[in-house]
């Protein structure tokens, strides 16, 4: 242990081997789950708690039951042991979370930084994506003149006449028709 205080409550399951009741009830007496238990368990609690740390018992509770449950003796057989509250002094239990507070913001800090590093690189792929596109669209006006423009003209004029056929407030007429409106005056 690290010399810290700790506050330990058990639950304890047990019951006697019946053929050690006799000699139970002689040298404890009749009464002995109240007089005898509590200091056995506590011998044997400060026996395991001994090869603990803190940060252990906080972390591996269920171990030190199962050493507690397993070094029973005095004719006692613990059938379950728990530890139900576990508790260090104020200043400790401050210095564990301000611990944990500190991991935890290192934690996020790291994930910041992470996070900048992949924008680095998306921003980096992305310009040079750009920076791609913009050659071979000038290899291809180089290569193929004016073929690329008059392309895209093509594909603009094809976009807006699809555009203007969709549109309910056009009206078309064939070439050569003129149509009257009677607007009123």
């Amino acid at each position: 242990m690290d010399l810290q205080n700790v506050n330990i409550t058990l639950r304890i399951l047990f019951r006697p081997v019946t053929s050690q009741l006799p000699r139970i009830f002689t040298s404890i007496g009749e009464d002995y789950d109240e007089r005898g238990l509590p200091s056995i368990t506590t011998k044997i609690l400060k026996s395991v708690v001994a090869r603990f740390d803190a940060g252990e018992l906080i972390t591996q509770r269920e171990l030190v039951s199962r050493q507690v449950k397993r070094a029973a003796t005095s004719g006692l057989i613990l059938d379950d042991v728990s530890l139900t509250y576990l508790t260090f002094r104020k200043e400790f239990t401050e210095a564990v979370e301000a611990k944990q507070v500190a991991q935890q913001e290192a934690e996020r800090a790291r994930f910041v930084v992470e996070k900048a590093e992949q924008q680095k690189k998306v921003a980096i792929i992305s310009a040079e994506g750009h920076s791609e596109a913009a050659e071979l669209i000038a290899n291809s006006l180089a290569t193929a003149r004016d073929g690329l423009i008059e392309l895209r003209k093509s594909e603009t004029a094809e976009f807006l006449a699809y555009q203007f056929l969709r549109s309910q407030n056009i009206t078309h007429l064939p070439a050569g028709q003129s149509m009257l409106l009677q607007l009123p005056q």
